[in-house]
């Protein structure tokens, strides 16, 4: 993609779902994909879009819909957690949701070429130099592992690197933030992934994307426990926070979907143009989008605020 544009024109297109994967032994279930790709262009950047708890491939829509007409190719794999899989209480491979979520990125990652190939007309197509994570919520701590989020393994205490190279930035929607004492008790037993998160690697690029109305039932501090991962990562972050936003921000999850509990197309509206400006800027392909957005928010702006370290 080479346009210098600050805002490309929204181009036509194609979707290929399911692309099925084979996975490790252990996950139980063959990794199921959804592709998103513009039908023109070459040099195409790639955006890993991980779902929030519950959700699948078919999610998000407002989103991978915008960054694949923006020049995007936008792969969502369904994670372990989805309803859509109905893994049952008490299945051991619970307490490693996490882990295996991130194990399906990287899988994704190292079959590129499958992907590809699936997809009339994309093989060839795509910048395996620019590659970001994307997520909501459980899929933004999955995103940020890749960029280097250690989290404390439940059943082995281990905080391993799981970060990898390949990814260059990331975008963090409403994503956990500290455990410990931050956690609510219904957080801390059901939701172990949550007890020991450690920002201090999570130094590559990241705009993390917050409402200050999302009082999430995890954690005793309120909503700005999600302004977290910009808060307490080093190096080259940004912090998106929308008024009034829930934890769909919006809508993000789906058009009309019913788990939105603060419907707002203005307040997605800017969240679409907010994030391709910065997976523009993130990747490298140009930052004049970036710049009018940051000067655009830098003052008084009715549907939210936008800083940077």
């Amino acid at each position: 993609m080479t346009s210098t544009a600050s805002t490309p024109a929204p181009g036509t297109v194609v979707t290929v779902k399911p692309i099925v994967l084979p996975a490790p032994p252990a996950r139980g279930a063959d990794l199921r994909v959804r592709v998103s790709a513009p039908v023109a262009g070459h040099d195409l950047p790639i955006v890993l879009l991980a779902h929030g708890f519950g959700s699948s491939l078919d999610g998000y829509s407002p989103l991978a819909d915008h960054w694949a007409a923006h020049g995007f190719v936008v792969i969502q794999p369904t994670h372990l957690d989805s309803k859509t899989l109905g893994v049952p209480e008490g299945d051991p491979r619970r307490p490693r949701f996490w882990r295996f979520r991130v194990e399906d990125m990287k899988n994704v990652l190292d079959n590129l070429d499958v992907l590809e190939a699936a997809v009339p007309g994309l093989a060839g197509r795509t910048d395996r130099t620019r590659v970001a994570a994307a997520g909501h919520s459980f899929g933004g701590q999955t995103a940020g592992v890749l960029l280097g989020l250690r989290v404390g393994d439940p059943q082995t205490g281990q905080a391993d690197d799981l970060s990898d190279p390949r990814v260059k930035a990331g975008v963090l929607l409403a994503t956990a933030g500290n455990g410990g004492d931050d956690l609510t008790p219904f957080a801390a037993e059901n939701l172990p992934w949550l007890r020991h998160p450690d920002f201090g690697h999570m130094s590559a690029p990241a705009l993390v994307v917050a409402g200050d109305k999302d009082i999430l039932p995890l954690t005793v501090r309120g909503a700005d426990w999600t302004t977290d991962p910009y808060v307490l990562a080093p190096g080259d972050k940004s912090l998106l926070t929308l008024f009034g936003a829930e934890h769909f921000l919006g809508g993000i999850s789906g058009y009309r979907a019913a788990e939105t509990t603060d419907e707002s197309p203005e307040r997605v509206a800017l969240l679409q143009q907010v994030t391709v400006a910065y997976l523009r800027h993130a990747l490298g392909i140009d930052s004049a989008g970036w710049t009018a957005v940051k000067e655009s928010l830098a003052g008084p702006h009715p549907l939210g605020r936008l800083e940077s370290k």
